[in-house]
């Protein structure tokens, strides 16, 4: 039987979508959702709160609305770390506008300078750190193979990450997953309106295998992302055990993978000197508000009034 006092927990929530009566778009659902999270997280009495992303309905062209999701992290009283997220910052790269004609597809595209936002306002990344002999790692994967300074900057810090000292476990927080199925899911054409979604959801295969190369040469034994905002049970492909986390906002392609759960909630993780364990924690209350304003998905600058 494992010590009690060597084992401990740390949380994954992620896209939790903290907005504000300020913007011009407003659901006062997700701010309830996540109140509704962050009192259970607290009562968990986690050692760490894993971030993945989304902090923000809308930081990408509100920086103001970092400050208010910030503050409710600090309630939680865990110590907290986070990553961006595409409503933070923007959307991976693309030279091509995509089927889906609601949205401005290359005006999407992270810049530097939202970026730069995040960082001012939230917090500096990549960053990695060892916890009770747990490396936690993170970076913002949407930057990879891009021109972007922050996309040099990466691939510097993932060479020095190979060089850190080894610990049995190390965690990598991203906020895109790198795929949808197996590693060497194929090339996806945003302009196929069949395969938009799977575009818009995962990296592409050039920085993806990059990335998990890099990964790997660093001795990463679990990458936990978000985005997707359906849960799916922890697999292992390759030797790296993958984690797509809940919602605490809303479902999202829920329909595509047969293990797949559109409950939002958070992830759990309990450390033992043996092993790390995973549960879900769905949230024990759903709010039912439907009042708010404001268009939903990626509206076009002329819809944001």
């Amino acid at each position: 039987m494992s010590d009690p006092g060597q084992t401990w927990r740390f949380v994954h929530a992620t896209d939790i979508h903290v907005g504000s009566p300020r913007s011009y778009r407003f659901k006062p659902a997700l701010n309830d959702n996540w109140a509704t999270a962050a009192a259970q997280i607290k009562a968990r009495r986690p050692d760490l709160l894993l971030v993945g992303g989304d902090l923000t309905r809308d930081g990408n062209v509100n920086a103001w609305e970092f400050a208010d999701a910030a503050a409710t992290l600090d309630a939680t009283g865990v110590r907290w770390h986070a990553i961006p997220g595409n409503m933070d910052t923007g959307n991976k790269h693309t030279d091509r506008q995509g089927a889906w004609s609601d949205r401005d597809d290359v005006a999407l595209n992270v810049s530097e300078a939202q970026l730069e936002a995040f960082r001012e306002h939230v917090g500096a990344f990549p960053w990695s750190f060892v916890h009770r002999g747990v490396r936690f790692s993170a970076c913002y994967e949407a930057v990879a193979g891009t021109a972007l300074p922050s996309a040099a900057a990466l691939d510097a810090w993932l060479a020095i990450l190979a060089g850190f000292p080894r610990t049995r476990w190390h965690v990598m927080l991203n906020h895109y997953p790198l795929f949808a199925d197996h590693p060497d899911d194929p090339v996806r054409d945003l302009t196929k309106n069949e395969e938009y979604l799977e575009w818009y959801f995962t990296i592409d295969p050039a920085p993806r295998r990059k990335l998990i190369e890099a990964y790997r040469a660093a001795g990463v034994t679990h990458v936990l992302s978000g985005h997707v905002h359906c849960r799916r049970p922890p697999f292992t492909v390759e030797g790296i055990t993958y984690c797509f986390g809940a919602s605490t906002a809303m479902a999202q392609w829920t329909q595509r993978w047969p293990d797949g759960d559109p409950r939002l909630g958070f992830q759990v993780f309990t450390v033992t000197p043996d092993a790390i364990e995973y549960t879900f924690e769905p949230l024990a209350t759903v709010s039912t508000r439907t009042d708010g304003w404001g268009p939903g998905g990626h509206p076009k600058p002329e819809a944001r009034g």
